[in-house]
C-alpha cells in the first residue's frame, strides 16, 4: 500500500472513477461500509454498480451524474447524510463529485472520527455553557449575561448549518419576531417570550443533512425526495437534544414537529391537537405565512391576501385555530415585522 493509500485509509475516504457507462472503479482502499452502496457487477469484472438502496446516496448520484455530464463546476458536494447498518447502527458519510481533464472521479467518505470529534467539541461546548449558567443563575443581575450567550449559542448553530437552502437571515430574523409577539399576545412570561424569539429561527437547522440535490430544486419534489426532505426534522431534533438548555429543547421541539397538522396529518409523528407542542404550532402558522408572501427558490410570492385566506382556510385542519385567531388579532404587528425585516436588506443576508 503505498502513502496515499495509507492516507485515505486513515482518512475513512473511498476514491472511485467513474465509466461513462457509470461502473465505480476502486481506486484505493477498499472499507466494509462500501458494501452499503455498491455490489460487485458481474460482467464488469472489478467494478462495481449502485445497490439503490440508499435514499440519500441515490439522490446525490443522480445529481452527480448530470453533473458529470454537463460543462461546467468541477466538484459537487452531497453535505453530510447519516446511514443505519444491518445491526442498528448509524453510520455519517459525505460524498464529492470530481470532474477534471475529462476524468470523473467519486470520493465517498466515512465522517466517524471527525464527525464524533465535532459532536464532542459541541457537547464540550454545551456542558461548558450549562456550568457557566448554574453559576451566573446565582446572581440575579447576571440574567442578561446568560441570555446574550444563549442566543450566541443559536447564532452559531444557524450560522454551522450555512443556510443551504437560500434561506436568508431575514427570513428566520422574521420567524423569531413573529413568534415573540405571538406569545406574548398569549400572555407567556418574558422569560419564554424571549425563549420563543431566539428558538424559533432554529426551526429548519435539520435541513444541514439534505442532499443539495433535493434542498436546491428549482420545483416540485417526487415522493422519494419528499420523504428525505421530511427527515430535517428528526435531524434537527438529534442536532439540537441533550442540552438542558431551556430554549434550545424549545428549539428541539420547534425543529421536530412545526411540520405536524392540527388533525394528525403532518409528520414525523403525526401528532394531533395539543399533543404537538404550542410552540411547534406558532411556528407552523407563521413559517407558512412568511414562506408564502416571500419569493423561494421553488416559487414566486403569493399575494398576502390569497396567504391569509388559505391560513383561515387551513383553521382546524393545518393550524390551531386558536392560535388562528391570536394570529389574525396581531396581524398589523406581523405585517410591520414583515416590512420591517426586509429581503433586500443585505444586512441579513448573511447570518
Amino acid at each position: 500500500m503505498n502513502t496515499a493509500d495509507h492516507a485515505l485509509k486513515y482518512m475513512n475516504t473511498a476514491v472511485f472513477s467513474v465509466s461513462k457507462e457509470f461502473y465505480f472503479q476502486s481506486a484505493g482502499p477498499t472499507f466494509w461500509w462500501i458494501e452499503l452502496f455498491f455490489s460487485r457487477s458481474r460482467k464488469a469484472g472489478e467494478r462495481f454498480v449502485v445497490k439503490e438502496s440508499s435514499l440519500f446516496f441515490d439522490a446525490f448520484i443522480s445529481e452527480a451524474k448530470a453533473f458529470w455530464g454537463a460543462a461546467n463546476g468541477e466538484s459537487l458536494d452531497s453535505g453530510p447524510w447519516i446511514e443505519t447498518d444491518d445491526n442498528g447502527v448509524e453510520w455519517p458519510f459525505e460524498a464529492t463529485a470530481i470532474r477534471h481533464q475529462g476524468e470523473r472521479v467519486l470520493i465517498l467518505r466515512q465522517l466517524g472520527k471527525s464527525y464524533q470529534r465535532q459532536l464532542r467539541m459541541l457537547q464540550m461546548g454545551r456542558e461548558q455553557l450549562l456550568t457557566n449558567e448554574r453559576l451566573e443563575a446565582e446572581v440575579s443581575k447576571r440574567t442578561t449575561l446568560i441570555r446574550v450567550r444563549e442566543e450566541e449559542v443559536a447564532s452559531r448553530l444557524l450560522a454551522a448549518s450555512g443556510f443551504r437552502d437560500l434561506e436568508t437571515g431575514a427570513h428566520v430574523k422574521r420567524i423569531g419576531l413573529y413568534s415573540e409577539s405571538m406569545a406574548a399576545a398569549l400572555g407567556w412570561s418574558q422569560q419564554r417570550v424571549d425563549d420563543i424569539r431566539s428558538a424559533a429561527p432554529m426551526h429548519d437547522v435539520g435541513k444541514i443533512g439534505i442532499p443539495d440535490s433535493i434542498l436546491l430544486k428549482p420545483g416540485r419534489l417526487d415522493q422519494a425526495e419528499f420523504e428525505i426532505m421530511k427527515s430535517h426534522t428528526q435531524l434537527g431534533a438529534k442536532i439540537l437534544e441533550g442540552t438542558g438548555i431551556e430554549m434550545i429543547e424549545m428549539a428541539r421541539n420547534i425543529a421536530l414537529c412545526h411540520h405536524e397538522r392540527w388533525d394528525g396529518s403532518g409528520y414525523p409523528r403525526g401528532l394531533a391537537g395539543d399533543a404537538t407542542p404550542i410552540e411547534a404550532r406558532i411556528v407552523s402558522i407563521v413559517d407558512v405565512y412568511d414562506a408564502m408572501v416571500h419569493k423561494r427558490v421553488y416559487k414566486e410570492p403569493i399575494p398576502e391576501h390569497d396567504t391569509l385566506d388559505y391560513i383561515r382556510s387551513a383553521s382546524g385542519r393545518h393550524f390551531d385555530p386558536a392560535l388562528v385567531k391570536v394570529f389574525f388579532n396581531i396581524i398589523d404587528r406581523i405585517r410591520e415585522i414583515k416590512s420591517a425585516v426586509s429581503e433586500d436588506d443585505p444586512a441579513f443576508h448573511v447570518f
